[in-house]
């Protein structure tokens, strides 16, 4: 029996919350990859994991607040655990690998090409593992060219986003980007999820079960947790607490704009520095 899909259970709430949720996860990662682009070598493999994990957390989030608004009429939906949070593993390892390719050879056109696919790859194999994680007397149909095309948003997304933290320009164009990128990755949910129909089983009267809110909100305080700590650090920028504010510029790389200024105001101070020993030897007094 054909099932009735309901996604929009609580109206607009849960679009919006699910697209800041996206956007808070885009800006927090790509805030941290473009720091890991400007600071020590010895800091970067740090700031480049963070921002794996904000973005996958994020995009994780997004997908299970947008599915509190999700319903099957007459079939009461259970989630197993294991795959639904093995679903967020697959979204930062994967987010993860993106990164670093960016982080360490640039936003050249083969790494943002890699990078973007395997994101983006990563993005919607969250999505549908985690459906695949729903429990109910039935099961899941898709229409397979529109889950291409969700598949196609994802890593349009995932690349536009790497992009984006490879040009190393201000916090704005960090927020932003994120503010696209969340658009993206919301319109792929959605797009994945007007792929899907649902055979239901079973037939008769509907039967009672636990609301899909009830079920998720428990599982979605460890990633929002941690989503406000990734804020707090980026706000506090650990370099700055350890009484180091001034970065130490990474290694010119294609993709990452140069800092012209630099030596020049390097070679300045040494002059200085020469000028100022020189008047105080003895033969100048």
């Amino acid at each position: 029996m054909h099932g009735t899909v309901d996604g929009f259970s609580y109206g607009l709430v849960t679009p919006l919350v699910a697209y800041l949720m996206a956007c808070l996860g885009g800006a927090l990662g790509l805030r941290c990859t473009t720091r890991a682009l400007l600071v020590a070598h010895s800091w970067r493999p740090g700031w480049l994991a963070l921002g794996a994990a904000a973005i996958g957390s994020g995009i994780w989030t997004m997908h299970f607040v947008a599915m509190m608004g999700f319903s099957v009429a007459g079939a009461p939906i259970h989630y197993d655990k294991p795959m639904t949070y093995a679903s967020l593993g697959v979204a930062v390892v994967m987010v993860g690998v993106g990164i670093f390719i960016v982080g360490y050879r640039g936003a050249t056109g083969t790494a943002l090409f890699t990078g973007g696919t395997i994101t983006g790859l990563g993005i919607a194999s969250m999505h549908y593992l985690g459906m695949a994680g729903m429990r109910f007397d039935g099961k899941f149909e898709y229409n397979t060219l529109t889950v291409g095309v969700s598949v196609a948003i994802a890593m349009a997304a995932a690349t536009a986003a790497l992009w984006a933290a490879g040009q190393v320009r201000g916090f704005l164009w960090s927020v932003g980007a994120s503010l696209v990128m969340g658009l993206a990755v919301t319109g792929m949910h959605y797009t994945g999820m007007a792929a899907l129909s649902v055979d239901l089983h079973t037939t008769g009267t509907p039967s009672a079960g636990d609301s899909p809110a009830g079920l998720l909100a428990p599982m979605l305080i460890g990633p929002l947790a941690f989503l406000c700590l990734a804020g707090v650090v980026v706000m506090f920028d650990p370099l700055m607490v350890m009484g180091k504010p001034d970065w130490t510029p990474a290694e010119h790389k294609p993709g990452v704009p140069a800092h012209p200024h630099t030596f020049g105001r390097t070679r300045l101070r040494t002059r200085r520095k020469v000028a100022l020993h020189e008047s105080r030897t003895p033969q100048n007094r």
